[in-house]
């Protein structure tokens, strides 16, 4: 059996050792790097689950990537519908990372009651348009059924259902300006649905309806859309397939990724990374003092021992060997609690929502969390490795000590 291992666990477990001077401070210590631990692992957690709570939901109502053309001065607006070749979108649908493609139709008009009124986007999508995110966002009523020629019934926001007090099985109007006409086009339509995101900044904006209603009103032929919606199975994939899809798409045709449409809300959720680098390099210097400070503690309370060790032939670095050993286990052994703690702490608000925050300012109702247990790992890994790291060259305090002063010490 290694020496120097074996010396370690005697120790670690003997009753003396545990009632010496030093063990408050080895609690402290270790209490120290299970608070950092647990900072780190919920930094992360939380930080990620921002990021990936926000991009998904803009992603299930936008898509991943819209084409729409080049003249577009608004990415909502149909004012220059393009005419997307069959043969082009199905080449789009047969990259791997490529989920699906949907046809948008987009006008903004204004909705309209008996009292009040809201200007939103009409965004019109097709019978087969995969509602299957969104469904999870329904909170009255149902998914607008569409019917062979056209249909009436539309998805609102719970934004515009609270300013303009409109509720399931509703009726109001939408008036559309014509750029040939200076009377709007009126078209009568049903709530059958009632969705919360949310992100209202989002919801805001958008009712979903029967893409044959807005080409009806605009005049549009089967083949023309104001954009193609692209969904990806990930978000990683975005930039190589815009760059892709850039270069083989017709002149006339522009690609816009999310973080170009939502630039101010991409640049504020990446502000997210930079927190969680200084808070991780914070707490691991935290952790690092601490198991610093308890090895010099244990170095000067061990003297003696150190100096009998050596009288008996001991070498500086199996003696060394013996103080990183036992700052290693103490590292462990912290780094395994707060993991505990803190995947403990994130799964309780994962399942539970303990912690609300206001949707107008963070977008999202509650603290979101997401484990990326790869991360994880190398956060371990890295806070175990830099924390013994730092111990190295304090070890070297047992160089220094003589064998003849050090038994005379006690």
């Amino acid at each position: 059996m290694n020496f120097e291992h074996f010396l370690t666990k005697r120790i670690l477990k003997a009753k003396p050792y545990k009632n010496s001077i030093s063990a408050p401070i080895i609690k402290i210590g270790v209490i120290a790097i299970i608070i950092s631990v647990v900072v780190m692992i919920i930094s992360v957690g939380v930080g990620n689950g921002m990021q990936k709570e926000i991009k998904d939901k803009i992603s299930f109502i936008e898509g991943h990537l819209i084409i729409q053309s080049f003249n577009n001065s608004s990415l909502e607006n149909s004012l220059n519908p393009i005419s997307p070749s069959i043969d082009f979108i199905k080449n789009i649908e047969n990259i791997s990372e490529v989920k699906r493609v949907e046809n948008i139709i987009s006008r903004f008009g204004i909705v309209r009651t008996e009292s009040d009124f809201e200007g939103v986007y009409f965004k019109g999508v097709e019978k087969s348009y995969d509602f299957g995110e969104i469904d999870n966002f329904i909170i009255k009523g149902n998914i607008p059924s569409f019917a062979e020629k056209f249909s009436n019934n539309v998805l609102i926001s719970q934004v515009l259902s609270d300013k303009i007090n409109l509720e399931v099985g509703d009726s109001f109007q939408m008036l559309f300006s014509k750029a040939d006409n200076s009377q709007p086009s009126i078209i009568k339509l049903v709530v059958s649905g009632i969705f919360n995101s949310g992100f209202e900044e989002l919801d805001s904006k958008y009712i979903f309806g029967d893409i044959n209603q807005i080409r009806r009103i605009l005049k549009l032929n089967e083949s023309q859309v104001s954009s193609l919606e692209i969904h990806l199975y990930s978000q990683k994939n975005s930039k190589n397939i815009n760059e892709y899809l850039y270069l083989n798409s017709p002149s006339n045709f522009d690609v816009v990724d999310l973080k170009e449409k939502y630039f101010n809300i991409y640049e504020w959720i990446e502000l997210f990374d930079k927190n969680i680098y200084v808070i991780i390099f914070i707490m691991i210097l935290v952790a690092s003092i601490n198991i610093i400070s308890v090895l010099v503690v244990l170095i000067l309370e061990r003297t003696n021992m150190i100096g009998v060790l050596k009288a008996l032939g001991a070498s500086n670095l199996s003696v060394r060997k013996f103080f990183i050993y036992t700052s290693s286990y103490l590292i462990s052994f912290g780094i395994l609690i707060g993991n505990i703690l803190g995947l403990g702490m994130l799964f309780i608000q994962d399942n539970f929502k303990i912690i609300s925050l206001d949707s107008k300012i963070y977008y999202v109702e509650s603290v979101p969390v997401h484990v990326d247990l790869g991360a994880m790992v190398i956060l371990n890994i890295v806070v175990f490795f830099i924390c013994v790291f730092s111990v190295f060259f304090p070890s070297f305090l047992v160089t220094k000590i003589n064998p003849k002063d050090s038994i005379k010490f006690n």
